[in-house]
C-alpha cells in the first residue's frame, strides 16, 4: 500500500526518500562524534604517553557514549539571572547551521542532498550563523568570563572567515564555478592542493580558527576564562555546544576534501575499482587525526597574536595567491 501511494504521488515519495536519508546521516553523524572524541582522547593519550580510556567497554569504546548518556540525564541548571529567552535559543543557534551546511556536500558524484550552484557560498553563509549563538551564549549567561568568551569567538570568527573565503576564490577562478561537484569533477588530472598551495595553506589555517580548535581555542581558554561563552551551561546545552564543534570538524573536513583533494576521486586512474565514499572518507578522517595531532602539539597564542595574524599574515598571503592565479589564467587563455 504504501509502494503505490509513492508512486501515485512522486513528491512525497521524494519527500520520504531525502527524510531517510536525512535520518541515515543524522545517525552516521553521531556515531562519527561519539567515537572521533573517543579516538581523540586515545590519540592525544598515545601521543603524550598516556592511556586514554580503557575502562567503560572493550578498550574503552563505550567511554563516550557513557559521557554522554551523563550529559543528557544531567540536572539542567540556569544562572538565576541569565536571560531565559536567549539562554535558551543559543545553544540551537550553534549547532543548527552546523547539521544545515551538511546538505550540499558531495560525498560522491550521486550522493548529495542539493546540488547547488553556489554551494561554497552557501556552505560559509550558513556556518557564519553560529557565531550568533555563541555571542548570544556569552550574553545571555550574565557572566564576564562568558561574555569575553563571546566577543573573543565573534572577533577571531568574523576575522578568520575573510581568509577563509579569500583562500577558495582561486579554486573558483580555476573550476570556473561554485558548485562543489564541478569543483571536484575538475580535478580529474591534478588535485587543488599543489596549483592552489598558497589558498590550501591559508584555508587550512583559517578553518582552524573557524573551528576554535587549538591552537586557536582562546574563546574557551580555560587558563583564562575558566571554560569561556559556555562556562555557565551543563548538561543536555553543553552538549550541543560540543555537538556542533565536532560536526564542523566533519564539515571541514570534507570542505577541504572536496575543495583540494579531489573529493571522491582516486589517488589514481588504476584505483578506480575502490568505491568513491570510501577514498572520500579515508581523505575526511586524515584531517580529522590533523586535528588531534594539533591539539596535542600546538601551545595557544596570545589574542592579539591571534589577530594580527589573521590580518598582517592570512589576508595578504590570500590576496597574493588571487592575484597568482589571475595571472596564469589570463596568461593561459592568451589575455596578456
Amino acid at each position: 500500500m504504501m509502494r503505490d501511494l509513492l508512486q501515485q504521488t512522486p513528491s512525497l515519495g521524494n519527500a520520504l526518500w531525502f527524510f531517510l536519508a536525512a535520518v541515515v546521516l543524522l545517525v552516521i553523524l553521531l556515531g562519527f562524534v561519539t567515537y572521533a572524541i573517543y579516538f581523540e582522547r586515545k590519540v592525544i593519550g598515545w601521543m603524550q604517553a598516556r592511556i586514554g580510556p580503557n575502562r567503560v567497554g572493550p578498550l574503552g569504546l563505550l567511554q563516550t557514549v557513557a559521557d554522554v548518556a551523563k550529559l543528557l540525564i544531567k540536572e539542567d541548571t540556569r544562572p538565576k539571572h541569565a536571560d531565559k529567552a536567549l539562554y535558551a535559543l543559543a545553544p540551537i543557534l550553534a549547532y543548527a547551521p552546523a547539521f544545515a551546511v551538511l546538505a550540499v556536500l558531495p560525498f560522491t558524484e550521486t550522493l548529495q542532498f542539493a546540488d547547488l550552484g553556489i554551494g561554497i557560498l552557501y556552505y560559509i553563509a550558513l556556518s557564519g550563523i553560529t557565531v550568533l549563538g555563541v555571542i548570544t551564549a556569552g550574553w545571555a549567561s550574565n557572566n564576564k568570563y562568558s561574555l569575553i568568551g563571546g566577543l573573543r569567538s565573534a572577533a577571531q570568527m568574523i576575522s578568520y572567515e575573510v581568509p577563509l573565503v579569500m583562500s577558495v576564490v582561486g579554486v573558483v577562478l580555476m573550476t570556473g564555478s561554485m558548485n562543489l561537484r564541478e569543483i571536484v569533477l575538475a580535478q580529474q588530472d591534478v588535485w587543488n592542493f599543489i596549483p592552489q598551495f598558497l589558498g590550501f595553506a591559508v584555508f587550512l589555517v583559517a578553518a582552524q580558527a573557524e573551528l576554535n580548535r587549538t591552537p586557536f581555542d582562546l574563546p574557551e581558554a580555560e587558563s583564562e576564562l575558566v571554560g569561556g561563552y559556555h562556562v555557565e551551561y551543563s548538561g543536555f546545552r553543553f552538549a550541543m555546544f560540543m555537538l556542533a564543534e565536532y560536526v564542523y570538524m566533519f564539515g571541514m573536513g570534507a570542505m577541504v576534501t572536496i575543495l583540494f583533494f579531489g573529493g571522491w576521486l582516486p589517488i589514481h586512474p588504476a584505483l578506480s575499482f575502490i568505491p568513491g565514499i570510501v577514498w572520500f572518507a579515508v581523505k575526511l578522517l586524515l584531517y580529522v587525526f590533523l586535528q588531534f595531532w594539533l591539539r596535542a602539539t600546538m601551545p595557544r597564542p596570545r589574542v592579539d597574536q591571534l589577530m594580527s595574524f589573521a590580518w598582517k599574515v592570512l589576508l595578504p598571503v590570500a590576496l597574493l595567491n588571487i592575484l597568482i592565479t589571475a595571472v596564469v589564467i589570463s596568461y593561459q587563455s592568451g589575455m596578456i
